[in-house]
């Protein structure tokens, strides 16, 4: 029976179970055995003399594909998704962005992000009063940018090495917007069939991605909500206190929770929930939303910290605790709704890509009038309170656990003293062995919720390499107790002196799967620091627990940045041959990168210090 690594789901689990209640956890249970040409990746339906299914009889579809151009497309087609729904929420932060001004619901907070952007487009930094909107405006215009033509972000910020190598495979990528017409186009009938050409068109996205969306949008949130730096927050099921009025913000954009947040700390809409019957009113932080906010964002007895990544919300809203449920643009699972209305929660889609059965009329985020329609969740909310309180429903004991949020580049080289120095230092000497870079989601496919995460970050600490986490899998990690000073404890000695040294966990919550990006201008100023490409340092990725289209495309820009990629569980590939030994064997003499797939977390991170090893010993150090 699926369950999870955090003892306060598998207490909800119980209660939800006890009701008759459905969950991403039952779910599972009841798929029972998957098609064998789906797993394989040799399964096609996209035109209609499909459904094809090749074997050794049948070893082409009808229309030709062989089982590794069939693979390959399938994947490209996931890693397309993926980057359209980060190019989604990079386009709603440049409106936000444009409409930035002082005194206003937006304001500018870090003006050397803003400028750094206009450094890029070519945006003069005077006057100051129209940049945030002319800055947005500029990357708007990039995002159309014909993909035949190269794109500033990665001219001006990729390294040097990389650039080159990217141009000598053909894959140096132009504007967002047109670089994913170009790989969907690629995908349609009879137009690309070849592996090879499939497979490099999949590394060129990663790179238009990580560079012409995730890195935009991440500094563009950073210039409005301020840069992160370090600080103590409160994570689990335990935030949720059903004596107060709540809302939960859900999916990936920080926007209307930050304005939330904001308006919730005004003393009129404390005294109007209190006047409702409750102690006060609260923001609750859930999934990639939260992330983002308990990044940026001090937790106090307004905005109460992060209840976990995406297989939790179900069980957040099962409390009973939650009067309004904001759900933005991704990781809202259909049958929300159905359990909303069973705890006296309202659903309410604050995106135009949510549509979920059974959700409120939606409040569509709109940058112009974000405060009031804050003001419209928290009354919806208040509102609500007396009817959710008056369905008796009983909240059981859970946890509430403590984190250190808040690593970005900036804060890691504020610890450091304002330079990479003592970083390279400690793993030129062997302190550290390397550095991690953990960007997962959470899957229950292979094991339980969050398990195989906790099990790699826990067997890679242990080999004195720092974890720096992103995505679902950071939120696993938070609750989990690993990024916490405590948390050192199970550190090898080298990191355990480093974590001392610097103050801080031996797992750095680095934020949200948009961070990709941010981590890869980080990698690149280590390489540049040493004199040598990416794919030379002995610095990895994982993702423990992949489990949607966005997660495939930062596989992608790993791989194109020449990083030792681990993924598990095992993609659809497999029916492959060539494919997989293309990506598994000779994308080392091509990118430099390798993606290597192991379910056992004692033998995945073998592996990765195998690499590591390598990486050193070719250093010399």
């Amino acid at each position: 029976m699926a369950d999870s690594y955090h003892g306060s789901v598998n207490t909800m689990l119980e209660k939800t179970r006890a009701a008759g209640e459905s969950t991403s956890f039952d779910r599972m249970d009841d798929m029972g055995t998957r098609c064998k040409f789906c797993e394989q990746g040799i399964r096609c339906s996209l035109c209609s003399q499909g459904p094809c299914r090749l074997t050794e009889k049948n070893p082409r579809g009808v229309c030709g594909i062989d089982a590794d151009g069939m693979a390959m497309r399938n994947f490209l087609l996931q890693n397309t998704m993926g980057t359209a729904t980060y190019t989604y929420h990079a386009t709603e932060v440049m409106k936000t962005l444009a409409q930035a001004k002082p005194g206003g619901t937006f304001e500018i907070k870090d003006w050397s992000k803003l400028e750094l952007l206009a450094d890029v487009v070519g945006e003069a930094v005077e006057p100051r009063d129209t940049l945030p909107k002319r800055v947005a405006d500029a990357i708007l215009t990039e995002f159309n940018r014909d993909h035949q033509s190269p794109s500033p972000f990665v001219e001006k910020m990729a390294p040097a090495p990389r650039i080159a190598k990217w141009k000598e495979l053909g894959i140096m990528p132009g504007g967002i917007f047109h670089e994913n017409m170009f790989a969907t186009s690629s995908c349609l009938t009879n137009v690309d069939g070849n592996y090879v050409s499939l497979a490099l068109k999949a590394l060129r996205l990663g790179v238009a991605t990580a560079y012409g969306a995730q890195i935009p949008l991440e500094l563009a949130q950073d210039a409005l909500f301020g840069t992160p730096t370090p600080h103590a927050i409160k994570v689990d099921l335990g935030i949720i206190h059903p004596e107060y009025v709540n809302i939960a913000v859900n999916g990936h954009e920080p926007m209307i929770g930050a304005t939330l947040i904001a308006a919730a700390h005004e003393p009129a809409a404390q005294e109007k929930a209190k006047a409702a019957g409750a102690k006060g009113l609260r923001i609750v932080g859930s999934i990639e939303t939260g992330q983002e906010l308990v990044q940026r964002f001090a937790v106090d007895d307004v905005f109460v910290g992060l209840t976990g990544n995406w297989l939790t919300e179900e069980l957040a809203v099962a409390t009973g605790g939650l009067d309004v449920f904001a759900a933005d643009m991704n990781c809202t699972v259909p049958t929300l709704g159905a359990t909303c209305a069973a705890h006296g929660t309202l659903l309410v889609p604050v995106s135009d890509v949510i549509g979920v059965d059974g959700a409120e009329k939606p409040i569509v985020f709109d940058a112009a009038k974000a405060g009031e329609q804050a003001k419209q969740l928290i009354d919806l909310a208040i509102a609500n309170y007396p009817r959710r309180r008056a369905l008796g429903q009983e909240t059981p004991e859970l946890r509430t656990g403590d984190a250190v949020a808040g690593f970005s580049t900036e804060s890691i080289l504020g610890a450091l003293g304002g330079s990479l120095d003592p970083l390279l230092d400690v793993i030129k000497n062997g302190t550290l062995k390397g550095v991690c870079g953990l960007v997962s989601c959470t899957t229950l496919r292979d094991s339980g919720q969050d398990s195989m995460t906790v099990a790699m970050a826990k067997e890679l600490i242990k080999n004195d390499v720092l974890v720096l986490a992103m995505g679902c899998g950071n939120a696993g990690l938070q609750v989990a107790g690993l990024e916490t000073a405590e948390a050192k404890e199970l550190a090898g000695p080298g990191l355990k002196a480093v974590c001392e040294l610097l103050g801080i966990p031996p797992v750095l919550s680095f934020g949200t799967c948009t961070d990709t990006g941010r981590i890869l201008l980080l990698v690149g100023a280590i390489a540049d620091a040493l004199g040598v490409d990416t794919s030379a340092l002995p610095v990895v990725a994982t993702a423990p627990e992949y489990m949607e289209q966005k997660a495939t495309i930062d596989a992608m820009a790993a791989l194109a940045f020449g990083l030792y990629t681990h993924v598990n569980p095992i993609p659809f590939v497999t029916g492959a041959p060539n494919l997989v030994k293309l990506i598994t064997e000779d994308l080392p003499g091509v990118t430099g990168g390798k993606l290597a797939v192991e379910s056992d977390p004692v033998e995945a991170v073998a592996a990765m210090l195998a690499w590591i090893d390598d990486k050193r010993a070719a250093l010399g150090i």
